[in-house]
């Protein structure tokens, strides 16, 4: 059994890519594996993230777990999240250059009726790779808070690499959605309007790019959809085709891990041993 043998294997054309954005059209596959490789874009690609902060000094009127709350969610390059290892794969007792990065903040504010903005240009990384995305409102930087006259914040923090599975700061996706059959040939929308179906259920921009129905086409109850337009913005942390082209991957790994499982003799089924020639 081959997923994706040239009967199977699905196809990909880009309608619209920018720096943080994605369009595309996924065809020749079923909606599990649509539905699949959208959750893994959310939860399962790696990304590096603050995931410890250590105050040395905090006078401003925010808590310290405000102040590492908001560390944490700010996206810090992850090009090459792939070079560093999963904590849990790692030898040290806590954090070392394989697979963890340093970065620092030291920030007070000197002037006389002055507010200073502590903000993601602030943050100092120990490693050039992974850097904080100081893109904002004007390139100010990402707000972490504020400061008046005597106040000061001196943290140190402790990025690494994670999944949005464990928590969401790790997530490389603002938004990821995809629909199918905008024409509703399938006529999944029949049973639920309540007045004006057209104008309940307008037609999306990706009608531009299917096959309108015909006049007189026969209605096929069986049919089911095989084309599906995804739309991916990302947080900035990596590339957004960098992010379907390791979803793919991840998936491929996911179905070729059950693929072994179920050939493997060491592996039992339902609690018993595993049945010989599977496929």
């Amino acid at each position: 059994m081959d997923l994706f043998s040239p009967a199977n294997k699905p196809e990909i054309r880009i309608q619209e890519l920018t720096g943080e954005r994605i369009r595309f059209i996924l065809t020749n596959t079923d909606l599990s594996m649509a539905n699949a490789l959208r959750r893994i874009m959310i939860s399962e690609v790696a990304t590096i993230a603050i995931d410890m902060v250590q105050f040395d000094l905090n006078t401003s009127v925010l808590a310290d777990e405000f102040i590492a709350h908001r560390l944490g969610l700010i996206p810090l390059d992850s090009t090459e999240a792939d070079k560093i290892k999963y904590p849990r794969d790692c030898n040290c007792s806590g954090a070392c250059k394989e697979c963890s990065v340093e970065l620092n903040l030291h920030v007070k504010c000197t002037e006389e009726d002055t507010t200073k903005d502590v903000t993601s240009k602030d943050l100092v990384s120990h490693d050039p790779r992974f850097t904080p995305i100081t893109e904002g409102p004007k390139d100010a930087g990402i707000l972490i808070a504020k400061l008046r006259k005597g106040q000061e914040i001196k943290v140190k923090c402790i990025a690494k690499k994670g999944v949005a599975k464990e928590h969401a700061k790790w997530s490389p996706c603002a938004a990821v959605a995809f629909e199918y059959d905008p024409f509703n040939k399938l006529r999944h929308t029949h049973y639920w309007i309540e007045e004006d179906e057209k104008k309940e259920w307008p037609q999306s921009k990706n009608a531009n790019d299917d096959f309108p129905p015909l006049d007189d086409e026969i209605f096929d109850f069986t049919a089911k959809p095989n084309r599906f337009y995804f739309e991916i913005e990302t947080i900035g942390s990596m590339k957004p085709e960098d992010i379907v082209m390791n979803a793919f991957k991840k998936l491929l790994e996911l179905i070729s891990s059950i693929q072994m499982g179920l050939h493997s003799n060491d592996v039992p089924i339902n609690g018993r041993e595993p049945t010989r020639d599977v496929f």
